[in-house]
């Protein structure tokens, strides 16, 4: 899959709901301090003569000849959604027409048109199944329950849906940034950095185990603080006072991690909250908002490693996993009564689980040897 950290990437559950409403808006909101490209792309599918998007059809599917096709807009009459995106201040804007089994190829085409330097937004469901975007919005109307099979297929990819209730959006624009070209979204919610561990099979303190010249933790932190309202330590000690944030410590000392959570989340100004062990080098980023997008109506968001082919248990992860603030009184209750580990508190609870493949599992770093095996890859890639 294409790696675009300069795209962001916009789709809709429906026709006709504000998507390009919405791209505009960003690109305006951008603009003139950094420029902006725009592409419109039609993923196409052969479904005989019918348009796959309903009704008889524009004639984008029909007369493209080939498997792909990329146009430049000039128009700037505000009739066709190109057309729009140029009025709005994107410069250039594309058009990529682009049949289902030819999306690499498209997509190869649009980048060797665009400035990579320059960030980039599009509109399109289907051609998520191809890129990676720095950020990928969903435009769903709150008043209909309808999800075109475009939308479904995509829909576990969704970073942030956002709702329109056909005059606005719920998203504040000034939530997303860009950052060297890369699209970032501050999510109303904490980033609670567990860091009250005893490292007892690392054998020293992983949190200042060096990555990338920095202390782990400090790595972990720097990861996180782009993209949360919130940032705080859970910890017993002053070992990460160097970092600035708040650091709270456990109610009752000795406790376990069940502890740390629970005394943290009680003090977090969000009613949600993603919890992330200090030991875990690369943060999936993607995978923290595509969890907290998927919190509505749930006590906690949970991956859970899924192994192919097997009838093991699938592996959870309650140390990278969103939990509600009023999770926490659950919490002490089951401490009270002896318990030490997170994943009791799901029986009875309100949990989502978010499959994951062996190879999209968080990572920790636990013992000496994963760490310098850590080390060894990455100096490697480099």
């Amino acid at each position: 899959m294409l790696e675009a950290p300069h795209m962001l990437l916009i789709g809709a559950t429906d026709r006709n709901i504000g998507k390009t409403e919405l791209a505009c808006a960003i690109i305006r909101r951008f603009n003139p301090a950094q420029p902006v490209t725009a592409a419109k792309i039609t993923v196409i599918r052969e479904e005989g003569d019918r348009c796959p998007r309903g009704g008889e059809g524009c004639g984008a599917c029909t007369s493209l000849e080939g498997d792909y096709d990329l146009m430049v807009e000039t128009n700037r009459d505000g009739i066709k959604d190109t057309s729009r995106l140029l009025l709005a201040g994107a410069d250039p804007v594309f058009w990529l027409r682009v049949r289902a089994s030819h999306m690499a190829e498209g997509l190869d085409l649009l980048s060797r048109h665009v400035d990579p330097r320059a960030p980039l937004v599009c509109e399109s469901n289907s051609i998520r199944l191809a890129v990676e975007p720095g950020l990928f919005l969903m435009v769903k109307d709150s008043r209909s329950a309808v999800c075109k099979p475009t939308a479904r297929a995509v829909a576990g990819m969704v970073d942030r849906t956002v709702h329109t209730d056909g005059e606005r959006f719920d998203l504040d624009l000034d939530r997303l940034t860009l950052q060297d070209g890369r699209w970032r979204l501050r999510e109303a919610a904490t980033a609670i950095i567990m860091a009250g561990g005893r490292s007892t099979r690392m054998g020293r303190d992983k949190r200042l185990l060096e990555i990338d010249g920095l202390p782990l933790v400090e790595h972990v932190h720097d990861q996180l603080r782009d993209h949360f309202d919130e940032l705080i330590i859970s910890a017993n000690d002053d070992a990460n006072d160097f970092l600035a944030l708040p650091t709270v410590a456990d109610r009752t000392a000795g406790m376990g991690p069940l502890m740390g959570l629970a005394s943290a989340l009680e003090t977090v100004r969000h009613d949600v909250a993603l919890a992330v062990a200090c030991d875990m080098p690369k943060i999936d980023i993607h995978l923290a908002h595509r969890m907290l997008n998927q919190a509505d109506d749930y006590d906690a968001v949970v991956p859970r490693v899924v192994q192919p082919s097997s009838s093991d248990t699938p592996r959870l992860e309650p140390l990278f996993a969103v939990y509600r603030r009023d999770m926490a009184p659950r919490m002490f209750e089951l401490l009270a009564q002896g318990e030490r580990r997170i994943r009791s508190v799901f029986a009875g609870a309100r949990v989502h689980y978010v499959d994951l493949a062996p190879d999209a599992a968080p990572r920790n770093l636990n013992t000496d040897e994963e760490y310098r095996a850590y080390v060894e890859r990455v100096a490697h890639h480099d």
